[in-house]
């Protein structure tokens, strides 16, 4: 069973095409609950489509700084209703977070604690070219398998210069995100200096994924809020975004593009 048919269920609806109209066979995205335990305690449930879920629940933990790299992972393990994750640790420490508070991004779960600009900038003198970003967004594109079929999810790519190193969909982008950076800690996938591409907007949260992660150029087919600008100029990080076939804009940090260092540059690259 591919992962399309494992992402949607299908539902049949009327399309309407001028005057006519006709009954057609399709699909509906599939969102499912899943909880995520840490060592046998129930960390959080989040709402998310039901693919790469150990994925899932080992890069949220990453993305909170509960773990930092692989070997602090003992075992991941789905049961068999596909509704729980359970992570073990190498280590019999772990107590829960007191503090959850909820992210405005859709389907993002929960975040343990509100992001702050005072963390160092990223220590890299990473840069690349326009035509490099724009081949990776068709990597995305290549990689949307569920959203070719029925539409309606996120989906995020970890890449390099060479190509692309994993690929997320989900019908939250948050979550999208956080199943890349699993498949990157689970794979010894060494994610610095590497591209982060979304296909959702780019918030303040998913900054926050980005540092961690240690990806100096973020982008997206569509806009970063003030907050996500405010937080990449601190952090040293170039975010793009509407990036279309044959232009994009470049909010901070230009000179990771070869550009001078001013922000809201629209570049016409055809």
């Amino acid at each position: 069973m591919n992962e399309a048919s494992l992402g949607s269920l299908p539902q049949r609806y009327w399309l309407l095409e001028g005057n006519r109209s006709r009954a057609v066979d399709g699909g509906v995205i599939h969102e499912s609950t899943l909880s995520i335990h840490v060592n046998g305690q129930e960390l959080a449930t989040v709402m998310c489509s039901p693919l790469q879920l150990e994925a899932l629940a080992v890069g949220f933990l990453f993305s909170e700084g509960l773990v930092d790299q692989r070997e602090e992972i003992g075992h991941v393990q789905l049961n068999a209703t596909g509704a729980l994750v359970d992570v073990i640790l190498r280590r019999d420490d772990f107590e829960l977070p007191r503090r959850l508070i909820l992210t405005s991004g859709c389907g993002g779960g929960v975040m343990l604690a509100e992001l702050s600009a005072q963390q160092p900038p990223i220590q890299s003198e990473y840069e690349c070219t326009p035509a490099i970003i724009q081949e990776r967004m068709r990597d995305l594109q290549s990689a949307a398998r569920l959203y070719q079929a029925v539409r309606g999810v996120h989906t995020a790519i970890l890449a390099d210069e060479a190509g692309l190193l994993v690929a997320a969909e989900d019908v939250g982008r948050h979550n999208a995100v956080d199943k890349c950076a699993g498949l990157a800690l689970l794979s010894d996938i060494d994610t610095r200096d590497t591209l982060l591409l979304t296909s959702g907007r780019i918030s303040s949260e998913m900054l926050g994924k980005a540092r961690r992660l240690g990806c100096p150029i973020v982008a997206s087919r569509t806009a970063p809020t003030s907050s996500a600008l405010a937080l990449a100029r601190a952090w040293g990080i170039c975010v793009v975004g509407y990036l279309r076939r044959g232009s994009l804009r470049i909010y901070t940090h230009a000179q990771r593009l070869g550009l001078p260092e001013e922000e809201a540059q629209i570049l016409d690259t055809t």
